[in-house]
């Protein structure tokens, strides 16, 4: 973009954003191996949802004499992806996605995904052109395996690391900074107020006497 269109970018209007598909950084992943896409404008529970639904043992139906399944067969793999707002989320449902299914690898990968963006001029007939601009956003794979990763790989996590972090919560740890200073707020607040009114009443009562 030239400085001369860019001090006339009020004269134009954004029509169009599309995000150019990234290469998944997994290329030895099976491939039926679920992908679950986080975007910014979702709510969490909606892919929580369809990973638990692949990765959880309850998903699995009751296998018969022959060997069929019932239900679609447990995933020994998911992978999770984002991109821009949507990364806090990703990262927050493959948390989620750990503390209910239990003995997961993980491996993050951090790369960059292309956005372009076509701004056409507000008039027609100003006689200006329509502009494309391209812009990169953050984008983030995570893969969860029951399989043994890689060890050596930057992004690597082995299984339980989340533990403690959930462990300190659920097994009575200290309470948040939050909650202290809420407490220790909502308590001296009372003290006080209680304190001045009581020294105002005594500090009337020999001023009546006299009187």
């Amino acid at each position: 973009m030239s400085v001369s269109a860019s001090l006339q970018m009020e004269n134009y209007k954004k029509t169009r954003s599309v995000e150019l598909p990234s290469v998944c950084p997994f290329p030895a992943l099976p491939p039926d191996t679920p992908e679950v896409r986080v975007r910014d404008g979702s709510k969490i529970r909606h892919p929580l949802r369809f990973a638990l639904g692949h990765m959880e043992e309850r998903r699995r139906g009751a296998q018969g004499a022959g060997g069929a399944t019932g239900g679609q067969a447990l995933c020994r793999q998911i992978v999770l992806t984002a991109s821009g707002k949507g990364v806090s989320k990703a990262i927050t449902c493959a948390e989620m996605v750990k503390r209910r299914v239990g003995g997961l690898h993980q491996l993050t990968q951090l790369q960059f995904s292309t956005v372009e963006e076509v701004w056409d001029p507000l008039e027609a007939t100003s006689g200006l052109d329509s502009l494309t601009v391209s812009r990169n956003l953050p984008n983030i794979w995570i893969l969860l395996s029951r399989d043994t990763l890689d060890r050596s790989q930057p992004g690597y996590q082995e299984p339980g690391r989340h533990d403690t972090l959930w462990a300190h919560e659920e097994e009575g740890g200290p309470p948040r900074s939050g909650h202290k200073r809420k407490k220790a707020g909502g308590g001296g607040g009372a003290g006080r107020g209680r304190g001045p009114g009581r020294e105002t009443v005594r500090s009337r009562e020999p001023a009546k006497g006299p009187i």
